[in-house]
């Protein structure tokens, strides 16, 4: 069954969570990944794969993900950790890079490497990707920044560097530092991002963290994306799943529905992602959504 409606497409960020896979949320015969993609595909037109940023892709999964899904389906890749300023570990980069950076370091930053390191890096994590851009399934790259990443000119010539080294593919981009919306600097920002075309992710996320983006609802380009964090009192746990495991209740998604809508009414395609990836709080949050702005 397809979930299109209208402009707004609607998904899932993930669908091999273990918790996933031992809720039941998939049936007996989705045994294999290929089967759980299959599956997942005839249930949403849209998914974000945010294993890319632990580790970059191979081509060999790439297009196997083109290969498993329908012809229409589309792809949101999270871009790897390295090149929006995370931690990464060393054992995360490509193997053959790996006798050229620091040793005995447990995270390493863009900036401990040589450069020709880096532009590797960024040519074979887009290589990988084009696969899904030729097959006209990849929707976007999501870059998010982290905490330490505030508003200011060196930042925004890195957001512009972003978008010129992954040209053609679009992207778009997540702040959580809230300097980037704070009322003082969210109609720069925003303009920033309109003049040069960059999509602008809206969060729906806990408030009154150092990460906290407010849920401000903007389209800056054709592609507008939401994505919805939930709101975990156990925000700042280092356990993803005590972090993200909210579901949200039909009166929080009823409040969202007609801001999703109007958004839509000022961008060509609308991604809406449940990253709130817990069990199938997440899928069941999604279905529920496209039932609301189908109505």
């Amino acid at each position: 069954m397809r979930c299109n409606v209208g402009k707004i497409l609607v998904g899932t960020a993930s669908w091999t969570d273990r918790t996933l896979i031992d809720s039941g949320w998939y049936p007996p015969e989705a045994k294999t990944a290929e089967q759980r993609l299959q599956y997942y595909a005839r249930q949403f037109p849209l998914v974000e794969v945010d294993a890319t940023y632990y580790a970059p892709p191979s081509a060999t999964a790439v297009r196997a993900w083109v290969a498993r899904s329908p012809a229409h389906f589309t792809f949101n890749i999270k871009a790897f950790s390295l090149l929006t300023g995370h931690p990464t570990r060393p054992a995360a980069l490509y193997a053959d890079l790996r006798d050229r950076v620091p040793s005995g370091r447990r995270n390493l930053y863009a900036r401990d490497l040589a450069d020709d390191i880096v532009d590797e890096v960024w040519t074979r994590f887009l290589a990988a990707l084009r696969p899904l851009a030729d097959a006209g399934k990849l929707g976007a790259i999501l870059f998010q920044f982290p905490q330490w990443f505030p508003i200011g000119a060196a930042n925004k010539r890195y957001l512009l560097e972003c978008q010129d080294r992954c040209a053609p593919l679009p992207v778009c981009v997540e702040f959580r530092n809230r300097t980037w919306m704070e009322e003082r600097n969210q109609h720069e920002t925003l303009d920033f991002l309109a003049s040069y075309a960059l999509p602008y992710v809206c969060v729906d996320m806990p408030q009154g963290y150092p990460t906290s983006i407010p849920p401000v609802v903007a389209a800056t380009a054709d592609l507008a994306v939401v994505r919805f964090h939930g709101h975990s009192d156990k925000w700042t746990s280092k356990d993803i799943h005590e972090r993200f495991g909210y579901r949200y209740s039909d009166d929080e998604l009823h409040a969202w529905a007609p801001r999703l809508r109007q958004l839509a009414e000022k961008a060509d395609t609308t991604h809406v992602l449940m990253n709130n990836c817990y069990t199938d709080y997440a899928q069941t949050n999604a279905r529920q959504l496209i039932d609301l702005l189908a109505d």
